[in-house]
């Protein structure tokens, strides 16, 4: 395969430079994005409304969907609304014939409006599939009526999704199809001839056309001829099976054919290759074309063709490339010299003939020696180059994105120069709006118009309304040319390089209009050169959380070239204790060392700005309190309420310190369950003997929690040292009473206070259990008896 590449390459045309990748899209707006509101028509009953027309006044917009045509009123840039609505199904006869013929009911059969034209001042001329036979009828604009209705081959395809293409010029009919129910019979023809000339159609002896696949049509007035693009079989190629190239051919617009050879046929038909190839790969398969007129008073040798091709050999929804060619180079390639058919062997032979009359107009008269050489001669030996040797861009990315149909428009920016601005229609249903530099093309933003992948699409421009129509299987939605509103600030409207919009400072915002003042370059997009410095950031947003949680601190990125930094008192931040979100925001917890102020910053081309400022403050609640009556420290806890208390011993935990619940959450206690829970004193002057659920107080009085503290154990120790070696001595004492007076001895006892249900709970709980008790009562009552 790559030496047939390489062959190909160099039979056909030099290597070029490659053309230059399309950059990732400067701002992306999704479909239910309000920042970018799109007008959107559609009606339960209405399908697969992708055949667009907009009146000369471009108040209404004809629409030709399945089995109906539709008159739209867009006269408001803003609203789109029904005017009428035509009906045009085929009878339950001939969707059972189409049925016959082994096609799909609800898919085949329906009438598909596939041209839809301007005729004169009062009528259109549209064409439908027609259940697999195509109509055509002529449509009064005024009554919205469909008259003269009848069959119609050879004027728009049998097969729904079958390319066509189709215009008319002076009320006559010109349309690239296909003729027959299998759609294997190629047909350029001229329909509805003035002052009742015969139609004009292909000579088909000889392979005029392989395969083809119409793209488009265009007029070139001046010379008073028809072109027509589409995408065939190469047959001068037959060393590579199957190689397909884009084409262009021409008629005449006034060709009737000749006397006796070539009678009704085409005498000034001819054909080119279109080339469009980067170094890396050629683009021969050829998605839509659109021709570009000069401005008023230009010459017509101006002209533009703009034309979006893909390779043959891309697996799926591969790389694009959007090529330019001219006129003047048009002209030159159908000047001569051709390639020879050679009939014996059906093939185009090497041998070059200077032109003598091929791609020339009025051969009605000419002898049939000459006529004959015409039908011989009809591939133009040199092809039509792309302008600049190569794409204008390639489409690149990770997903493949890959282009299908495509507008062009032009407009006058802030500083009078005339810049050309491309709108493609992605396969994911998204809008490319790509401004041409001379430094490579700058994608300014994406808008997405649909979801599901479509079949049938077109696009429509108004350059007088300034929006772009797009007609799918899911209605019309209306998208803008430009949505200035969207950049907010100076630096961001200059950073787009949208020569439809510029920042007006006397406004402060950004506008579609010039002004003599206005920030704009289209060019390089320096911020620093046409926007005064920034006096002002936001105003901070104060925010008060608790320590211990987790905070995320949004920032919206300004564009999605544009980078995201954020600062904290002005200093950059330690990115093991914060990170940063793939949306921009920050994320961290939230202790005492990353309280303040927080500022997300922007920067793109080497402008920064200050996109959003938090000052980052505690809960009043939420205050660090210390205590130390009897080694007692005091925090409060930010964790969950299903988080478990901290676990005593713990060695990573401070044995000093320890989390307790905020006292204004504190459950209300029972007056009697309080009383209850209260330490007495022994009514025999004893030490108090703690419940289990006790509330204890410090020396200060407050009430605490035991289990929401942690205390030092340094003086109950000594207390508890002091007791043991009292105890020791009296047991001692008392044995050797008793040995003594040679009587039993008694063991000591300590006496619990009556009817407090604790007796010698305190001796022999576990002492972390047990509640703390006030230094003045932890004296024991003992009592010896001999």
């Amino acid at each position: 395969m790559t030496r047939l590449l390489l062959l190909w390459a160099l039979c056909c045309a030099p290597l070029v430079s490659p053309g230059s990748p399309a950059a990732r899209p400067r701002i992306s707006f999704l479909l239910d994005s309000s920042d970018r509101g799109l007008v959107h028509f559609s009606q339960r009953d209405v399908h697969n409304t992708t055949t667009l027309l907009l009146s000369d006044d471009g108040s209404t917009l004809y629409v030709g969907a399945r089995n109906a045509i539709l008159s739209l009123n867009v006269s408001d840039p803003g609203f789109i609304t029904l005017k009428d609505k035509r009906d045009w199904s085929p009878s339950q006869t001939d969707i059972d014939s189409c049925k016959n013929k082994q096609k799909n009911a609800q898919v085949d059969c329906p009438n598909f409006i596939h041209v839809l034209q301007p005729l004169n001042s009062s009528h259109l001329y549209a064409c439908g599939s027609y259940a697999y036979s195509p109509h055509d009828a002529l449509l009064d604009t005024r009554t919205f009526t469909l008259t003269s209705v009848s069959t119609a081959k050879g004027r728009c395809p049998f097969n729904p999704f079958e390319r066509n293409t189709a215009i008319t010029v002076d009320g006559e009919l010109f349309t690239g199809t296909t003729r027959d129910f299998k759609g294997t019979q190629p047909f350029i023809s001229r329909h509805f001839s003035r002052d009742g000339g015969q139609a004009a159609r292909l000579e088909t002896s000889n392979d005029l056309l392989n395969e083809p696949t119409f793209i488009s049509s265009s007029f070139d007035k001046k010379e008073g001829k028809l072109y027509f693009f589409f995408t065939e079989v190469l047959k001068e190629f037959r060393y590579i099976k199957e190689h397909k190239g884009a084409r262009l051919a021409q008629v005449c617009k006034d060709d009737i054919g000749g006397q006796r050879t070539l009678q009704k046929k085409w005498t000034s038909f001819a054909k080119s290759l279109l080339l469009c190839q980067s170094q890396q790969q050629p683009f021969a398969i050829l998605q839509d074309m659109f021709t570009l007129q000069p401005p008023e008073g230009d010459s017509s040798k101006e002209t533009l063709f703009y034309g979006v091709f893909t390779s043959q050999w891309s697996q799926g929804s591969g790389p694009s490339a959007v090529c330019q060619f001219k006129m003047e180079k048009i002209r030159d390639v159908f000047s001569g010299p051709y390639k020879t058919f050679d009939p014996s062997k059906q093939q185009l032979s090497p041998a070059v003939t200077q032109r003598t009359a091929q791609g020339k107009c009025g051969l009605w008269n000419a002898s049939d020696v000459v006529l004959e050489g015409v039908k011989k001669s009809f591939l133009s030996h040199n092809s039509v180059q792309a302008a600049g040797g190569g794409p204008l861009l390639v489409s690149t990315g990770p997903n493949g994105v890959g282009y299908s149909r495509l507008v062009v428009v032009t407009t006058q920016a802030a500083n009078q120069r005339e810049y050309t601005v491309l709108l493609l229609l992605t396969d994911k249903g998204f809008l490319h709006k790509v401004l041409l530099l001379d430094g490579g093309p700058h994608i300014i933003e994406e808008v997405q118009v649909f979801k599901e992948p479509q079949l049938v699409k077109s696009l429509l421009v108004s350059s007088s309304k300034g929006v772009v129509y797009v007609g799918w299987s899911g209605g019309v939605t209306v998208v803008p040319l430009a949505h200035c509103s969207s950049y907010p600030s100076c630096g961001q409207c200059v950073l787009a390089q949208d020569p439809f919009c510029s920042w007006d400072p006397a406004g402060q915002a950004c506008t579609k209009s010039h002004t003599l003042e206005a920030a704009q370059d289209v060019e390089t997009g320096n911020v620093m050169k046409v926007c005064p410095p920034l006096s002002s950031t936001p105003d901070p947003v104060e925010l008060q959380t608790a320590l211990n949680e987790v905070l995320i601190l949004p920032c919206a990125r300004p564009s999605d070239l544009a980078t995201l930094s954020w600062t904290l008192a002005g200093l950059p931040l330690d990115q093991k204790h914060f990170l940063q979100r793939p949306d921009g925001g920050l994320s961290f917890v939230v202790v005492a060392d990353t309280l303040g102020n927080y500022t997300c910053t922007s920067q793109e081309a080497g402008y920064h700005e200050v996109q959003a400022v938090f000052a980052v403050t505690p809960h009043s609640s939420s205050t660090v309190r210390a205590r130390t009556s009897l080694g007692w420290t005091r925090l409060r806890a930010f964790g969950p309420a299903t988080d478990p208390p901290p676990v005593e011993g713990d060695p990573a935990q401070d044995p000093t310190e320890a989390p307790t619940e905020d006292p204004a959450q504190e459950p209300a206690q029972d007056p009697a369950q309080d009383n209850h829970d209260e330490v007495q004193p022994s009514q025999e002057g004893g030490a108090a003997r703690p419940t289990a659920n006790c509330r204890i107080q410090d020396r200060s009085g407050e009430d605490v929690r035991g289990g929401h503290w942690q205390k030092s154990y340094h003086t109950e120790l000594v207390v508890v040292s002091l007791l043991l070696a009292l105890c020791a001595s009296v047991v001692l004492l008392g044995l050797v009473h008793r040995w003594s007076q040679r009587v039993l001895p008694v063991s000591p006892k300590v006496l619990a206070r009556p009817g407090d249900g604790t007796e010698s709970q305190g001796s022999q709980g576990n002492p972390e259990n047990d509640c703390i008790l006030k230094q003045e009562h932890l004296a024991p009552e003992v009592k010896v008896m001999v």
